[in-house]
């Protein structure tokens, strides 16, 4: 089956009614209200595109047609298929994020993956310093200290998200929500500066001061857009996605120079329409 990084560029999607009404009848009634909640038609629509990545994947990777597709949530609230699956893709794992201009989603046959996409943008009516403040409690010190080593508020801004985007890749990747606390984790982002399109794996995770063995793929998608993907081993990752055992077992270790360096592929609509059916 194999890895996947997809992401596909919602802010750019102008469908037509009849595509709209297609894609909408894919999703299963409690999604459609998840979707219906958002108060701007932009995040909406980045919200269909996510889900509709995900039956992609699952119809393309898994063969299983989309209108069979199950998808529940864990009580944390991270989607997984509900349908029976052979001992082969009982493992397959995947994560969808979306912010910005874009929806990405990333998939793995053995290992967790968490993904997560941030546009660096300026913070609505606060000044970046004031935003920085009211942040202050998200991040350690060694961290506001590199996020504040930047040349200009504006790279400082971009610095803070490249952190945000990591910590929300791994968090969604061990399937813990809101109420986490964000000072037990430290990156040592590597390097400062990250070219577009190209993928690294430097930057390393400290949970509680010490080093974890989880490996982190980020890409810049364009100028504002950051990518950041969590890979850890499923060994402690419990099947019945309670999520509710000690976080220490769920950081076990992944070998960070395992397999190849994976680059996002960008998905056009007519990919993702192509065998829609329902």
């Amino acid at each position: 089956m194999g890895s996947v990084r997809w992401a596909f560029p919602c802010a750019a999607w102008r469908p037509r009614r009849e595509e709209w009404l297609l894609a909408a009848r894919l999703v299963q009634p409690e999604e459609k209200d998840r979707i219906g909640q958002f108060v701007f038609a932009r995040d909406a629509k980045a919200a269909l595109a996510g889900r509709l990545l995900i039956r992609k994947l699952i119809a393309e990777k898994l063969h299983i047609p989309w209108n069979e597709i199950c998808l529940q949530r864990t009580s944390k609230g991270k989607p997984f298929l509900a349908n029976n699956m052979s001992s082969t893709c009982s493992n397959y794992n995947f994560n969808v994020s979306h912010q910005g201009d874009y929806a990405v989603l990333a998939a793995e046959p053995e290992l967790q993956v968490g993904i997560d996409i941030m546009k660096t943008s300026l913070p609505g009516s606060s000044s970046i310093p004031n935003f920085f403040r009211i942040m202050k409690r998200q991040f350690t010190e060694a961290e506001w200290g590199v996020i504040k080593s930047m040349n200009n508020e504006w790279m400082q801004l971009d610095m803070f998200y490249r952190h945000w985007a990591l910590k929300e890749s791994f968090l969604k990747a061990i399937g813990v929500g809101i109420g986490f606390n964000l000072q037990r984790i430290e990156f040592n982002v590597s390097p400062l500066q990250l070219e577009i399109g190209k993928v690294y794996q430097e930057t390393k995770l400290l949970l509680d001061g010490d080093e974890e063995e989880w490996t982190f793929e980020e890409t810049r998608l364009d100028d504002n857009h950051h990518v950041a993907v969590a890979l850890g081993k499923q060994e402690e990752y419990r099947q019945n996605h309670s999520h509710n055992f000690p976080l220490n077992l769920i950081a076990s270790t992944c070998n960070s120079q395992e397999g190849p360096i994976i680059s996002i592929r960008y998905i056009p609509w007519s990919l993702i329409n192509h065998g829609l059916c329902y």
